[in-house]
């Protein structure tokens, strides 16, 4: 296996680890910005206001995306399977 093989392998890597984490995290970025300008603008301060909603949307992403992440992950996995005899020799 030349080293051109294994960069390319950790580059598609990490390429899928990005996208499946931006899936997840995104909502929750964008929920936590909107219960924090919230909290801003009628000065609660009350932590478990930012944790809970974060929460719900975060388990909602993974009900929702959750088949069309775990597709990537096969898919992935399906081609590094396949490539094996290829890399090996």
């Amino acid at each position: 296996m030349s080293p051109e093989q294994v960069l390319d392998i950790f580059h598609r890597t990490l390429e899928l680890i990005v996208v499946l984490v931006s899936i997840i995290l995104l909502p929750a970025l964008a929920v936590g910005l909107l219960v924090s300008m919230f909290q801003a603008a009628t000065q609660i301060n009350e932590m478990t206001l930012s944790f809970i909603p974060k929460l719900l949307v975060t388990l909602a992403t993974l009900m929702i995306a959750g088949p069309y992440m775990l597709g990537l992950l096969l898919d992935y996995l399906r081609r590094v399977f396949e490539d094996i005899p290829f890399l090996i020799g």
